[in-house]
C-alpha cells in the first residue's frame, strides 16, 4: 500500500525517468564518492589557502632579512651587533655587562 502511495506522487515518475535517474546518481557519484569530489576540492583549497599564507610569511622574512643584511653591511653597525648580542670585545678591553633588576610598587 506504502508503496502504490509513493508511485503516484507526482515527483516519483519523474524520478523513474532514465535520464534523471543517471542524473541524480552521476551527480551523487561526483558530489560524495568520486576522487574529484566536492570535499576533496574543500580540503585541497584550505590547503592552498594555508600554503599562500606560508608564502606571505616567508616573503615577509626574506624582505626583514634583507633589511638587517643591508644595516650590517656598515662596519660600525657590524662591530655594535656583535658587541651587544655576542658580547665580542677588542683586545686589551674589558667588558662590564651591568643588569638592571625591575621591581614593580605594589601599594
Amino acid at each position: 500500500m506504502a508503496f502504490k502511495k509513493i508511485k503516484q506522487h507526482k515527483y516519483f515518475k519523474y524520478l523513474l525517468n532514465p535520464y534523471i535517474a543517471t542524473l541524480v546518481v552521476f551527480v551523487i557519484w561526483m558530489l560524495f564518492f568520486d576522487d574529484n569530489s566536492l570535499f576533496f576540492h574543500q580540503e585541497l583549497n584550505a590547503i592552498i589557502d594555508e600554503k599562500e599564507n606560508e608564502i606571505e610569511r616567508y616573503q615577509n622574512e626574506i624582505k626583514n632579512d634583507k633589511k638587517a643584511i643591508k644595516y650590517l653591511n656598515n662596519y660600525q653597525n657590524l662591530e655594535n651587533f656583535a658587541r651587544e648580542t655576542y658580547y665580542l670585545k677588542k683586545e686589551n678591553e674589558e667588558i662590564y655587562i651591568i643588569e638592571h633588576q625591575y621591581q614593580a610598587n605594589h601599594e
